[in-house]
């Protein structure tokens, strides 16, 4: 049967329409892959809520394709930012300035996550009852040039102390934060600085003792454990993108602050999926007390952090606080 003008028309616009249809973003290969990076932690409370949640998924399910990636450390999502596999990241502000130094600027800091969450703890029976009793003792850290580590670094030199490497008696070891427990055990090491959860976990194992708390190690506690960057790339090519997740970043800050004990769930639910493992409550409470879900950026903290670097050698020169930091986005 001979088709009419109208038919064909009307086959003809359908066709088209199913093409179109076809190029909008309908396809996931067609839309934009947003990826984060985080620690399956507490201090990355934020970017587990969020993950839990899916508002970043809801929020952008006509145009990208969200996906997380979990590390335990800093230096292995920073190679991942550098390969350019990572676009935004929670992450430690030592490694997030380390990232910066190394990026020549590209890799910025544009926004807090949270603050203090790190303890001095100190095994039953090594004589230490305050900082200046790490004289001659081992001391043990997550990792060397990590936060903890830094923060160690200027407790000892407020106390005249120094360790080995340089000069002192203070012998400074890096091991996992679960290795550390069991050091502490054995009594290989006499003293500890580590983040939360594991302070809390340390502790209620009864062998140590906290020293010194949240508040005490290090700027009264006025310092970030956890801090949010983004690669240049990124930033330039898609500031809407990072000024939603921003938003989303602060609403996420919000909720923890004002439903702890949900948001505690969340947490605890998120790092059992990762881990395999979950945290006793009374441990996850004691942690939670101990920190701050906090955006607001400590630009001075962060810069001491760096000079700490320089001084220690981990960076060659402290970058320019306006190349560290990118607060557009907040405005």
């Amino acid at each position: 049967m001979k088709k009419t003008w109208k038919q064909i028309t009307a086959l003809t616009l359908a066709f088209i329409a199913l093409l179109f249809t076809a190029g909008c973003g309908s396809n996931d290969d067609d839309k934009l892959n947003v990826r984060i990076a985080y620690f399956p932690n507490i201090t990355h409370t934020q970017a587990l809520i969020l993950k839990n949640q899916g508002k970043l998924e809801e929020a952008w399910k006509d145009a990208c394709n969200v996906s997380w990636t979990s590390f335990n450390a800093g230096p292995a999502e920073i190679e991942a930012i550098f390969a350019g596999e990572i676009d935004l990241g929670y992450i430690g502000p030592v490694p997030a300035i380390n990232a910066n130094f190394k990026s020549s600027g590209d890799v910025k800091i544009i926004s807090n996550a949270t603050n203090a969450g790190a303890v001095l703890l100190a095994r039953k029976g090594s004589g230490i009852s305050s900082a200046k009793d790490l004289a001659g003792k081992k001391v043990a850290v997550p990792q060397i040039g990590n936060t903890q580590h830094l923060c160690l670094l200027s407790l000892l030199s407020e106390n005249g102390l120094k360790p080995v490497d340089k000069g002192g008696d203070v012998t400074i070891s890096a091991s996992s934060n679960a290795d550390i427990l069991n050091l502490m055990d054995n009594g290989s090491v006499d003293a500890a600085v580590v983040p939360e959860p594991w302070g809390a976990t340390i502790e209620k194992n009864g062998n140590a003792e906290v020293v010194l708390d949240y508040d005490e190690l290090f700027l009264e506690g006025n310092y970030p454990t956890a801090v949010v960057i983004a690669n240049g790339d990124f930033m330039e090519k898609h500031p809407e993108y990072v000024k939603d997740f921003l938003a989303m970043h602060e609403e996420a800050t919000l909720f923890i602050n004002e439903h702890a004990k949900e948001a505690q769930e969340i947490v605890n639910s998120e790092i059992k999926g990762v881990t395999g493992k979950s945290i006793d409550t009374d441990i996850l409470e004691s942690a939670f007390s101990r920190m701050t879900a906090d955006t607001t950026l400590h630009t001075n903290a962060i810069m001491t952090f760096a000079n700490i670097s320089k001084e220690e050698g981990f960076i060659s020169s402290v970058p320019e606080e306006r190349n560290v930091f990118n607060t557009e986005f907040n405005q």
